[in-house]
């Protein structure tokens, strides 16, 4: 036992702090997106912050996008097993985005991290991660054509930037003006979560800020135990089938839950790995879950690494949902909404008011890049668009939302407009994707878009063919679809001036027998 381990708090300084670390990570979110360059952080806030302790566990980390906890939860515990600790100084900041050898779950997420010191120790670290909208109009075969794969490794060294690093990543970017200024943002995130934990140490003391983490991750662990014991213990199944364009076969998925006492164990059931680019890290699937149990089970929990120690997630290594090398995970993140999806299912008989009906299970993207006429720049517009949330027991749906694992907002029309030759003609709810029920599902979104200049457009959609479910009698949401005056080639097409895609999104399910059929 340390001394550490030997402070006694009493609740009201926990929670003190707790609620100090909270604002430490929303800050550092706030500053990441109004220091940012490209739409896709600035204007869609595609990024995420959090503290992890000197152990490398989760301390806290902000509510913005679930899914970048899977890029998170390596990172530290490879970057302290790559360096010595002794070796690791004031001012180093470490990069790495990698899918396999850098904890990440796709090469976009690019995170950066800082260790916090206190009077020459490591106390904690300040993580964040960005999507950088940059590696467009690349195969999915394999991990080695979706973008640079960078390790954990030293980008700044005691504050110094190390720029043979800096320029070999941007030398593998399709837009580094855009990139450079982004992890600039980045860099100020991390570096305002150092100075406010350090100061938060020198208010409370640096050992009373470290015995809380670890009460604050006790206490969620204890949340969550409770929540589970709960729940009637026993074995509850559930699955789906995942498509998407460009992929003419079906997946199917499965999800078997064992309920014992106050512990709970996952097992996944997918095919091989496929030559595509929806596979699923092992991280990504640990993400997945940790949401999905924690909505389901108690929202309230703290988000920290104390919640996962009651679940066991297994999955064979090398299938679809737990890959390994070098399958292609660039689209990874709508195979995780489905994950949610069977979880969701699997529990409904026994949590029927914890959890809805399927929302929109599938994150809807259109991915432009050309370019330009004027400058001879290359451009890429990425969006991510929203669909229906599922209907609640006692609630309709959302409508034009993003769900689950993603949680980015909608990019304006004057922004779009403003920064890429693309018009939008149309942007709209559509009226009667939500599936009837009791409580109707939320509805999916129209968006058509004209291209200004010579273009190409990639389209990454789920739910073609499946609807989203209803519960208890409620009826399914419709399904998404692309229409497009070019002819589509799987999922790209090339435009030229003038021509239109229009994106629909999926609806969500119904809950409830809807009233005509219930009478």
């Amino acid at each position: 036992m340390t001394d550490t381990d030997r402070i006694q708090l009493d609740p009201v300084t926990v929670e003190i702090i707790g609620s100090a670390l909270s604002s430490i990570v929303d800050e550092m979110g706030e500053a990441l997106v109004r220091t940012s360059y490209s739409t896709n952080i600035k204007e869609r806030r595609d990024c995420s912050t959090a503290l992890f302790d000197q152990s490398g566990h989760t301390l806290c980390q902000a509510e913005h996008i679930p899914m970048h906890l899977g890029s998170f939860i390596e990172f530290v515990p490879l970057v302290m097993a790559r360096y010595k600790a002794d070796d690791i100084r004031p001012g180093d900041v470490f990069i790495g985005n990698d899918a396999y050898a850098g904890g990440g779950t796709h090469l976009p997420d690019i995170v950066l991290a800082e260790p916090i010191f206190v009077k020459e120790r490591i106390v904690a670290w300040a993580i964040n991660t960005a999507h950088h909208s940059d590696f467009a109009d690349r195969g999915d075969a394999h991990i080695f054509q979706e973008g640079i794969r960078i390790p954990p490794v030293r980008l700044y060294k005691g504050g110094v930037l190390q720029h043979d690093v800096q320029d070999l990543i941007l030398l593998n970017c399709q837009v580094p003006a855009e990139r450079i200024s982004d992890l600039r943002a980045q860099m100020a995130a991390n570096r305002l979560g150092v100075s406010r934990l350090q100061a938060l140490c020198t208010k409370y003391g640096t050992d009373i800020v470290i015995r809380a983490g670890q009460e604050l991750q006790d206490y969620a662990e204890r949340k969550m135990r409770a929540g589970i014991a709960a729940i009637p213990d026993g074995r509850y199944t559930a699955d789906d089938l995942f498509e998407t364009l460009g992929y003419p076969t079906p997946i199917a998925i499965g999800c078997t839950i064992d309920i014992t006492g106050d512990e709970m164990t996952l097992q996944f059931d997918s095919p091989p790995q496929v030559r595509a680019s929806f596979n699923m890290t092992r991280s990504a699937l640990l993400a997945t879950v940790y949401y999905a149990v924690k909505s389901i089970v108690d929202p309230t929990i703290p988000p920290n690494a104390g919640l996962a120690r009651p679940l066991h997630v297994r999955a064979e290594s090398g299938t679809v949902l737990c890959c390994r090398e070098p399958a292609a995970v660039m689209g990874r993140i709508s195979t995780c909404q489905r994950v949610v999806d069977v979880i969701n299912a699997a529990l409904a008989p026994v949590c029927p008011e914890s959890i809805t009906a399927a929302s929109n299970g599938a994150v809807v993207s259109a991915t432009f890049s050309g370019t330009r006429k004027t400058t001879g720049d290359y451009w890429i517009y990425l969006e991510t668009i929203g669909g229906g949330s599922g209907a609640r027991h006692n609630k309709d749906g959302l409508d034009g939302v993003q769900v689950h694992l993603t949680n980015t907002s909608n990019l304006p029309i004057e922004a779009l407009e403003i920064e890429y030759p693309l018009t939008l003609l149309r942007y709209e709810l559509v009226d009667g994707s939500g599936g009837a029920g009791r409580y109707r599902g939320g509805m999916g979104l129209r968006r058509i878009y004209r291209a200004g200049e010579d273009c190409q457009v990639a389209i990454s959609m789920s739910r073609i063919t499946t609807a989203p479910w209803g519960l208890d009698g409620g009826l399914p949401g419709g399904r998404a679809y692309v229409e497009c005056s070019a002819p589509i080639h799987g999922s790209t097409a090339h435009l030229t001036p003038g021509d239109t895609v229009e994106v629909v999104t999926p609806g969500a399910g119904g809950y409830g027998a809807p009233p005509a059929a219930a009478s």
